[in-house]
């Protein structure tokens, strides 16, 4: 099967390098230079220092020719969740079916991927990627399990194939909604566990933070329809465990950046990669909203990145909050 993967970040060449020697692949990256030092090196150093890539991946800036190369296989997008809608548009029904990595809510429009999708070429098969999983992790053929997830089964059943390996273990899910929700909101709650950490709260609150936040995940989730057994899985629970509870998430460790003092700007200005949680943040509390739905984890985070509260005022709101049956 032909693959094509936009995106040389590092999940995008992640995922290349791990499925490049069973099927062709190319890697697409946005910059021509990117592009020509990963073919003359055989790394990527911004974003996988140290990785070795395969001989067999192809890589190379050429948009067109990278899609065309995947029009009887599969297209995955593998930039942040900001350009989704743009490759989305690009890719248009030039290829066979569609996956993207990214999780969030888009911060222009408020929208999840397929909703994204749906919008931009509502015919061409769509899905989405995820699961708790780093890309290093990935990169070192370390063992990792992720959800593919659709409404068209038959793209499941080729992401399957695309890329299940000994070392990473595809499932699948009818869910799509519950798959995005449970990606977009984690990453709103790993900047508050990270919060907790930085400040040395200890590990009880970062226990009963992560727990709460979860039940903030599954009302919001169930409100648009997604399932309970798609929240306890990979998707949700999973997902959430790993980026609330390692340094390695970009999430969680801003979110502890912030909590040890330091300036939201200054700890975005110091980083290449997206922590999509601050970007996610404003978009759940929205739609919360509109739902009717309270999450007032989320919306401490939101309070922050926006400025409105400082991290110890959030703290107190949160544990000034009216007394209740945990049901």
């Amino acid at each position: 099967m032909n693959l094509t993967v936009l995106g040389a970040g590092a999940w995008g060449t992640a995922l290349a390098a791990s499925v490049c020697e069973r099927h062709p692949t190319r890697l697409w990256a946005r910059d021509a230079a990117q592009a020509v030092q990963m073919g003359e090196t055989r790394i990527n150093a911004p974003y996988l220092p140290g990785v070795a890539l395969p001989a067999a991946l192809a890589v190379d800036a050429d948009f067109d020719g990278a899609v065309a190369h995947a029009r009887t296989g599969l297209v995955i997008i593998a930039t942040p969740m900001a350009a989704l809608d743009e490759m989305l548009r690009r890719v248009g029904t030039k290829a066979s079916g569609v996956l993207w990595l990214c999780k969030g809510f888009e911060q222009r429009s408020g929208l999840l991927g397929h909703e994204l999708a749906r919008a931009a070429e509502p015919g061409v098969r769509v899905g989405v990627l995820s699961g708790p999983s780093f890309a290093i992790e990935v990169a070192r053929a370390q063992p990792t399990a992720l959800v593919a997830a659709s409404a068209d089964a038959t793209l499941c059943a080729e992401a399957v194939e695309a890329l299940h390996s000994e070392n990473l273990r595809i499932y699948t899910s009818d869910d799509p909604v519950g798959v995005e929700v449970g990606g977009a909101v984690k990453n709103v709650l790993a900047i508050v566990a990270g919060i907790v950490d930085g400040r040395a709260l200890g590990a009880s609150a970062h226990a009963a933070l992560v727990t709460r936040g979860f039940a903030e995940l599954r009302r919001f989730s169930e409100a648009q329809g997604a399932r309970t057994d798609t929240l306890m899985g990979l998707s949700g629970l999973g997902d959430l465990l790993l980026t609330c509870g390692s340094a390695q998430s970009r999430n969680m460790s801003l979110g502890r950046a912030l909590g040890q003092g330091k300036a939201l700007g200054e700890v975005l200005g110091s980083r290449r990669s997206v922590a999509e949680g601050v970007y996610t943040a404003a978009a759940v509390v929205r739609r919360a909203n509109e739902l009717g739905i309270d999450m007032p984890i989320a919306g401490a985070v939101l309070a922050i990145v926006d400025g409105k509260l400082t991290v110890d005022a959030a703290i107190e709101a949160l544990l000034s909050r009216p007394l209740k049956s945990e049901a």
